[in-house]
């Protein structure tokens, strides 16, 4: 694995190269704060020093967010040839893999940090439970983590990154969906109890949720990891291929 750390530093490096990267910054900070402070976040109208207003709208808000990081990571690459030119290097697949991931799971974690003036006000506001506040921004690095997982896949099985992108929202909408209240609801009108519970444990809302209030759940965690992990398997055997 001594090849993650150049690839790492190659990629994470590669996305400040061109403005596109603070723009995506910017904006992800902007459209985050912008729903928190809508009629629907309700930041100021819930009366509570808390940021659940503002993470509530994370699952939503990273369906379009990650996979626009993620679209980019092997498509363009299979696309301009340049794949095959790094699998020319001293350097496996698995490699490759991680180190890529990595490098995107970093760019979007600095995005998440980069709200600490949330969490600052929320400070100067009131007197919040700091504990929550960090359980929060865990779930939603480890919940971009997912996400990202996920996205690798798609742009590792298309040389196209529009598709790759159309995909990854598809397949992140079905992991959404899944811990709907609503959906749950409608599956139980056929299916066992047990049965749609056990389907909506495969949601990211599911496990994220918990989090947000503080609670930090074994399961939850490897849960999250564990979708990545099957995730960047399966890159890899779709790159091998």
């Amino acid at each position: 694995m001594r090849q993650v750390t150049p690839i790492f530093k190659r990629e994470f490096v590669g996305y400040f190269r061109t403005p596109v990267a603070y723009v995506f910054l910017v904006m992800f900070l902007l459209i985050s704060v912008a729903l928190a402070f809508s009629r629907f976040g309700g930041f100021f109208k819930a009366g509570i020093a808390g940021m659940d207003a503002y993470f509530g709208f994370f699952p939503w808000l990273y369906l379009f967010i990650v996979p626009s990081v993620g679209m980019r990571l092997w498509s363009e690459e299979k696309r301009s040839g340049t794949a095959e030119l790094l699998f020319t290097l001293p350097v496996t697949t698995l490699e490759a893999v991680i180190g890529k991931f990595l490098a995107g799971w970093a760019f979007l974690s600095l995005a998440v940090l980069l709200s600490f003036p949330m969490a600052l006000t929320i400070g100067y506001l009131g007197s919040p439970d700091w504990g929550v506040v960090a359980t929060s921004y865990l779930g939603a690095i480890l919940m971009a983590g997912g996400y990202l997982g996920v996205c690798s896949l798609t742009s590792a099985l298309t040389k196209n990154q529009v598709i790759s992108f159309v995909i990854s929202i598809g397949v992140c909408a079905v992991l959404v969906f899944l811990g709907y209240s609503g959906f749950t609801g409608f599956l139980e009108g056929f299916l066992p109890v047990g049965v749609s519970d056990a389907i909506s444990n495969f949601s990211f809302i599911t496990h994220f949720s918990p989090m947000v209030k503080g609670i930090v759940d074994a399961k939850d965690v490897v849960f999250f990891l564990s979708l990545m992990g099957f995730t960047l398997f399966l890159n890899v055997v779709a790159l091998e291929r």
